[in-house]
């Protein structure tokens, strides 16, 4: 199924199997599977070992990375991450994506934007895809805090990842992968001048988490506060379209 083309008419092929496990994760699956069968089979702990062993399949579960159908249209902002939409709020975009580095390359504009805070629970899948197609123009790694990634201040005092996607055409999108309460690793998979396409896997981070992504302006999120939104899938907004939309909780 990677890379075959589906969509509303039926077209394209499809069947249900496992969500494969990242490579990342697959070291501490075996650690924790390694140190279970310790207790079970040297120790004879078994009050220890079978909820290690249990616990084994919980970090496997933490790392699987299925393949997403990924939508193609040209103004189409995907979600960066899977999780709840836990704050919808306007801000000024981080100093590391509007500043000159140097690099002869743009950063965001100044000015406030509408900022679109994705959380991650430790059930949700923690691969982080691009929100647009174009080239990784920055990618800036800041050290800090480990807050419930909750919590709005998390945005500037946790351990964050920033990073810039240049479309090509003007268009910019800045959005932050920051660190939460369990979690102690951003890993990127990406690097400065790379070209991804929308939807690409660019990195992940360990153990509950958070994405913020920062739309242009004059757009405004397609998603609601307590959403539940699909890395790669979910339509986070339409580039150049406001409306306002409501939804009942129930």
């Amino acid at each position: 199924m990677p890379g075959e083309i589906l969509d509303n008419e039926g077209r394209g092929d499809v069947s249900w199997s496992w969500p494969p496990i990242h490579p990342e994760g697959r070291k501490f699956g075996v650690i924790a599977i390694a140190i279970s069968l310790v207790f079970l089979l040297l120790l004879d702990w078994e009050i220890v070992g079978w909820p290690l062993l249990a616990l084994s399949g919980g970090v496997f579960a933490f790392f699987r990375d299925p393949e997403r159908v990924v939508p193609q249209a040209d103004n189409a902002i995907v979600a960066p991450a899977d999780g709840l939409i836990s704050l919808i709020t306007e801000t000024e975009p981080p100093t590391e994506l509007t500043i000159d580095d140097g690099s002869d390359m743009p950063g965001l504009p100044e000015g406030p934007v509408i900022r679109v805070s994705i959380f991650m629970s430790v059930f949700d899948v923690h691969i982080n895809r691009s929100p647009i197609p174009g080239a990784i123009r920055r990618l800036v790694y800041i050290p800090g805090k480990f807050m419930n990634a909750d919590l709005d201040k998390a945005s500037e005092e946790n351990e964050r990842q920033h990073i810039l996607v240049d479309r090509g055409d003007g268009l910019l999108i800045g959005f932050t992968q920051i660190a939460g309460l369990v979690a102690r690793r951003i890993v990127p998979f990406v690097k400065p001048g790379d070209t991804v396409a929308k939807g690409q896997r660019i990195g992940l981070i360990r153990f509950g988490s958070r994405v913020d992504v920062y739309l242009p302006a004059g757009t405004s999120p397609k998603v609601l506060l307590g959403q539940k939104v699909i890395a790669g899938e979910t339509i986070l907004a339409d580039i150049g379209t406001q409306a306002l939309l409501e939804g009942v909780s129930q």
